[in-house]
């Protein structure tokens, strides 16, 4: 997810930067495909209904309306994080509008299961918004408001410092990727609404227990990330040593002892999580919404590849960690100590 910042870090080799635009092509190439495929397996896995229809056709105009609002905004400002300031916000907004149509549908048998997921859903909105209001990433001036360090670097490379290059890849990889992503791992709500599994029990209550349980995980990452260099760059301006917990330039105690993205393991488990309870609904392990939560997992895979190639060049300890600490899951080795 590109509104959750890691660690400062400065430009990498031309290998990584080869290879993080062979993603973004690949990335768009894939949700083109996954979005055609979806198309042809909500038909013949399991039909949605004329009403159903309707809902996902209007979720899909209103995923449009706001991937050409990302751009064009991006495009006059020059600020490429408008998807950013709405990431946190557009999954609860489907959400609420399929729970909406689905209150109008008579045969509707699991509106309770899909407005549970929508509060779940609220609140992870509620907490990553937060988080990014108070880094600075929004300004009632659209092109205010904190810019994703990465695309700066991006940017000032061949042969995306070209401005017609750059557009591209803005309307390609930034607004329509990540909007058709957003749209996709918000269909479990819609794939509920097709479920059978009748009122609220015990499963329901087990997997929103757990969703609070990441839920917590994640705010607990973020705060740690958020209170190691607030107090870093305090020590920087104030001209005060770091002493060598600060030295090292990246937060690398707490939950981030024991993976290198503890925030990205919890957001990429969150959405499983809501997919879950459409397998649940449903009465099967897997369904045509699955791709949304997939393609996700992917993106953060991409995504931390890059930050994590800046990262190693502007702080030698960094591959160390690399080397003692798994990535989104614990190693059987200890992490860095403090």
């Amino acid at each position: 997810m590109l509104n959750v910042k890691e660690s400062s870090a400065v430009v990498g080799g031309s290998t990584a930067f080869a290879g993080k635009v062979k993603q973004a092509v690949s990335a768009v190439f894939m949700t083109a495909l996954t979005l055609l495929g979806l198309y042809v397996l909500k038909s013949q896995w399991l039909p949605l209904t004329p009403v159903q229809q309707e809902a996902f056709t209007q979720v899909l105009w209103i995923c449009q309306a706001v991937t050409w609002w990302c751009f064009i905004v991006g495009e006059i400002t020059g600020n490429n994080s408008q998807v950013d300031k709405l990431w946190s916000l557009v999954p609860a907004v489907y959400a609420w509008f399929l729970v909406y149509k689905a209150a109008q549908d008579p045969s509707c048998t699991d509106w309770g299961r899909m407005v549970l997921v929508s509060v779940l859903i609220s609140l992870w909105a509620i907490r990553l918004t937060y988080n990014f209001y108070r880094r600075g990433g929004y300004s009632l001036l659209p092109w205010k408001g904190e810019e994703d360090y990465r695309w700066s670097i991006l940017r000032a490379k061949p042969p995306l410092n070209r401005s017609w290059v750059w557009t591209l890849f803005n309307l390609g990889f930034i607004c329509f990727y990540q909007n058709a992503l957003i749209f996709l791992f918000s269909l479990p709500v819609l794939a509920i609404w097709q479920g059978h599994a009748g009122a609220l029990n015990g499963t329901d209550v087990g997997l929103a227990l757990v969703f609070l349980w990441v839920l917590y995980l994640e705010w607990k990452a973020d705060q740690q990330q958020y209170d190691y260099q607030t107090e870093k760059w305090r020590r920087i301006r104030a001209g005060e040593p770091l002493g060598d917990f600060y030295e090292k330039g990246f937060v690398h105690t707490g939950l981030w002892h024991w993976v290198r993205h503890p925030n990205y393991a919890a957001e990429q488990t969150l959405w499983i999580l809501v997919y879950s309870f459409s397998a649940w609904a449903q009465g099967a392990w897997l369904n045509w919404s699955l791709a949304g939560a997939l393609l996700l997992v992917a993106l953060f895979r991409s995504s931390s590849d890059f930050s994590e190639s800046l990262s190693a060049e502007k702080y030698p300890a960094y591959k160390h960690y690399q080397g003692t600490t798994g990535r989104f899951l614990p190693r059987l080795s200890f992490g860095m100590k403090k």
